[in-house]
């Protein structure tokens, strides 16, 4: 048995495997906004933060604040994100790598 699979380790790694498949970007797109839109709803659940108090936070309707919380709804801006967490008490980071 070799090393690989004493490890555990078969094939390429997944982010190699979504980098082939010309997948990377969005997977990792989709995942940072899923993350952020969890964290986002932790900390409010946390501060007992009610979605009504949250709207009135960031000055936007429930429904935009839906958007917001939705992991699956990709079409947030940064400065809604901003604001966001400003609104919490929190700053967002993100960074190139």
């Amino acid at each position: 048995m070799s090393d690989d699979m004493e490890r555990g380790r078969l094939g390429q790694s997944f982010d190699s495997f979504l980098k082939e498949q010309g997948l990377r970007e969005e997977v990792t797109a989709i995942a940072s906004k899923r993350v952020i839109a969890w964290q986002l709803r932790q900390i409010m659940d946390e501060q007992n933060i009610t979605k009504v108090e949250m709207a009135r936070r960031l000055e936007t309707s429930r429904a935009q604040l839906d958007r917001l919380l939705d992991p699956d709804n990709d079409s947030v801006t940064l400065g809604t994100l901003t604001r966001a967490a400003q609104a919490v008490g929190r700053t967002l980071r993100m960074e190139l790598v």
